[in-house]
């Protein structure tokens, strides 16, 4: 499509954030707007003390915070400031949208999402969704009925939106895991691999993953012994534990990061990945088309990680071993997959099926479709 040619530079809002999950598809969402249209304006609105906020600005984009927070089913006496912080969340985005005037507000999920897309459809703006998880929040089914258009990622989400705004485009993904398999040189040397020895990629989110990095820490032995090589992405929660777990063993076997800023070369020399099941991570791991055992968070709403990781496991893409019996399950079917070439095969090629490598793209066609 050609670039914008009404004589005002087109100007999108774009809110949510809370995880890399929610954010790194709104930047690929803003970077795909600014290929297509390099005087479009956009403006990110997130939460304050989220990651969007430190996030968004190193991409280079500007965003405003506010201070809403989410509702604590569980924890009651933390409800106490919901109300309020939404009050003046929702009077600060009706600010927001009359001074910065947008022609469209895309909403990415998190707390901010929520009281922006109420404001923007309240004031006539045209808004659309993007919901990632193959089972919908409640806010954007809230939301979905004055929304003009709704992109998922998987099939049947007509049970949750009216079908008639639904488009199927996948989730965004960061555009340097498209071409892993030329990186390969590259991942070795960036992470000193030895290629002759099975590399196992570990990662449990931004955040970390408490099970999955016990069970790891648990069977560094094991792993040793049968000579498999871990990058252990720990998340900052558990980084400290993780490297004194690590003082006893050779630093060739295991790596240990807090944060792995390369993910593509991460990912580039792993023979497989073990992983979270958010839905932003699958969209990727389905770019990268390598094995990969999943263990959904139980911490998330409606369970929907394991529906995630469901929709990919019906099509024999992917290993599910569940979050409680991960301890006990979770090495012993990476050591299974490790001694079973035709299985990583048979699951690399079927899960790269499910990728969507043009999602950012397909959806910046429906914001554009929808303002025109």
């Amino acid at each position: 499509m050609n670039q914008n040619k009404s004589q005002k530079p087109l100007r999108i809002i774009i809110s949510g954030g809370g995880t890399g999950g929610h954010i790194f598809p709104a930047l690929s969402i803003a970077r795909a707007i600014q290929r297509r249209d390099t005087n479009a304006e956009i403006l990110f609105v997130g939460a304050h003390h989220k990651m969007e906020m430190e996030k968004v600005p190193a991409a280079g984009y500007k965003i405003v915070g506010l201070p809403v927070i989410g509702f604590q089913r569980k924890f009651l006496l933390k409800n106490l400031t919901f109300f309020p912080k939404l009050f003046i969340s929702l009077s600060k985005c009706r600010s927001i949208i009359k001074t910065f005037k947008p022609d469209m507000v895309v909403g990415v999920g998190g707390f901010a999402s929520g009281p922006l897309l109420w404001t923007a459809q309240r004031l006539k703006i045209p808004t659309l969704i993007q919901e990632q998880n193959s089972y919908a929040g409640v806010t954007n089914k809230l939301l979905a009925s004055k929304a003009n258009r709704i992109c998922v990622a998987y099939d049947e989400m007509h049970r949750y939106f009216p079908e008639k705004k639904i488009v199927i485009t996948g989730n965004p993904v960061r555009k340097d895991l498209q071409h892993i398999k030329s990186k390969s040189q590259e991942s070795l040397e960036h992470f000193n691999i030895n290629p002759e020895k099975k590399t196992v990629l570990v990662v449990g989110g931004s955040l970390g993953a408490r099970t999955i990095n016990e069970s790891i820490a648990a069977n560094l032995d094991e792993l040793i012994h049968k000579d498999i090589q871990v990058i252990w992405q720990t998340g900052k929660y558990y980084y400290e534990t993780a490297v004194q777990e690590l003082v006893a063993y050779k630093k060739h076997h295991v790596q240990v990061h807090q944060f792995i800023n390369r993910m593509d070369l991460a990912f580039a020399t792993a023979d497989f990945i073990i992983s979270r099941a958010g839905a932003g991570t699958i969209s990727e791991l389905c770019i990268v088309g390598k094995p990969v055992i999943l263990v959904p968070s139980p911490n998330v709403a409606e369970d929907h990680q394991t529906r995630n990781a469901m929709a990919l496991v019906s099509k024999n893409a992917a290993i599910l071993v569940k979050d409680k019996e991960a301890k006990t399950q979770l090495i012993p079917e990476l050591f299974k997959l490790a001694s079973d070439d035709q299985r990583r095969v048979e699951l690399g090629i079927n899960i790269q099926k499910l990728a969507k490598p043009h999602a950012d793209d397909l959806i910046v066609d429906e914001i554009y479709q929808l303002i025109s």
